[in-house]
């Protein structure tokens, strides 16, 4: 099947019970068991079946089906947000004294998991000086344990190089693993080009409507974790804690997602409600459609902005000229995503007239919305970064981030002209009152 068709029937038919169309909500906390022998034969791993909804629920399993068929991967796991998503991607690929590599383009709340966080909990995080794949190779030794990128970069809007970055994670026998929540499968499907693992903050485009918080990790089942047994004991020596279990041995290419399940989400509980998963169901249905109108309605705002005298810079893949053309042509067929940054003439007093201004926008935190809405990340998701770090993730101090959303593109143009004629208001009151003591002078 398609992605579009994916979207709406993937992981699920009818309620084998019920025949129910619709995924019902399965609100439930626990699950019956038919004797001993069952309820042990559930909890040793050896046969397929729900114990308690912490671990896994029958309509969080749709989810997991659906978004794992979109991604091509094998199997995922969802949780109850996307910073919960990495956060337990890292934890079950790391021990203590080992390290990632990332690069230096990030959403702020990762930033500070993976800056300050992390190594507090002994596991270090070392930032490439850019996105090139030499940046990341120079960085990776024998204490590595993954690359990890944003495919595209939250708000920067660099497009990562998915095949080199493979390649070089390969050559060193780690894993690389990308947070494809801006490109969506729509658009960008990374495992496709080697990636390993990918997440998701299912809050954004997937769920669509700025309603539901959720997070996913999907993994494609190709990295071979027995071939790099030495640096990878958590799947191929046993398990203490889960009565010596060996995750690779078990659960064979499925190794990676069943662990993060038995490990994490069971004793650390990040758990996604099934009425979330439910709601995030419903926005996945119309993701396809979405995104094509999100495409469109950015493109046309990136022009409208580029052309303005009021403006000073725009960042968006899309144009003919930006650095990352050739790649965006590569990984998301051309279309540009609908996130993007720009600048204000007249600096940062003038962006925040700009962003004041605003009435169609909402001015908040999160984007993927159907809603058009616009950020200023130095005041908000970077600012506890240090400006030299803010830089290098995209973020100065007069940026303006825009998610742009699916309302008619005239109304959306509408409200970014009317905000950009604030930012001249007081140059042109000024000018008027100097032209008027002028002219009293002059009588």
């Amino acid at each position: 099947m398609r992605s579009e068709t994916i979207a709406i029937h993937g992981g699920y038919d009818v309620d084998p019970t019920t025949k129910a169309v619709a995924v019902p909500i399965y609100q439930t906390v626990a699950y019956a068991f038919d004797s001993a022998d069952h309820a042990a034969a559930l909890f040793n791993l050896e046969v397929e079946g729900f114990r308690y909804s912490r671990i896994s629920n029958p309509t969080n399993a749709v989810l997991e089906r659906r978004v794992a068929a979109l991604e091509g991967g094998l199997e995922a796991l969802c949780v109850s947000t996307g910073q919960s998503a990495i956060n337990y991607a890292m934890l079950n690929l790391t021990e203590l004294g080992s390290n990632i590599v990332s690069t230096p383009q990030l959403y702020g709340t990762t930033h500070t998991l993976f800056a300050h966080v992390l190594p507090s909990q002994g596991v270090n995080v070392r930032f490439a000086e850019s996105d090139q794949p030499d940046a990341i190779e120079r960085l990776i030794d024998d204490k590595t344990r993954g690359v990890f990128c944003e495919s595209v970069a939250n708000p920067a809007g660099n497009i990562c190089d998915l095949e080199a970055f493979a390649r070089v994670a390969h050559n060193h026998g780690v894993p690389l693993i990308v947070d494809n929540t801006v490109a969506t499968p729509i658009l960008l499907r990374p495992i496709e080009y080697g990636a390993d693992i990918v997440v998701h903050s299912l809050t954004k485009f997937m769920g669509g409507h700025g309603t539901t918080l959720g997070g996913i990790i999907v993994d494609s089942g190709r990295f071979p974790w027995m071939e790099h047994a030495q640096r990878f004991p958590m799947f191929t020596q046993p398990d203490l804690s889960y009565h010596n279990l060996v995750y690779a041995e078990h659960f064979k290419e499925a190794a990676y997602i069943a662990r993060c399940r038995s490990v994490y989400l069971r004793t650390t509980g990040s758990v996604l409600s099934p009425m979330s998963a439910f709601l995030l169901l419903q926005g996945i249905e119309t993701v396809a459609l979405r995104v094509e109108r999100h495409v469109e309605n950015g493109r046309r705002v990136a022009e409208f902005l580029r052309n303005d005298r009021r403006v000073e810079w725009v960042n968006y893949a899309g144009f003919p000229d930006s650095p990352f053309r050739t790649l965006a042509q590569k990984y998301l067929g051309g279309r540009a995503c609908s996130l993007m940054t720009f600048g204000v003439k007249g600096g940062f007093e003038a962006g925040k007239k700009f962003y004041d201004a605003l009435k169609l926008f909402k001015r908040l935190v999160n984007l993927g919305d159907a809603k058009s809405l616009a950020c200023h990340p130095a005041s908000t998701t970077h600012r506890q970064m240090p400006v030299e770090e803010q830089r290098k993730a995209g973020v100065g101090p007069e940026t303006i981030r825009l998610s742009v959303g699916i309302e008619h593109i005239d109304d959306i143009i509408a409200d970014l002209d009317q905000a950009l004629d604030a930012t001249e208001s007081d140059e042109r009151s000024k000018l008027l009152s100097c032209r008027s003591l002028i002219s009293f002078e002059e009588r």
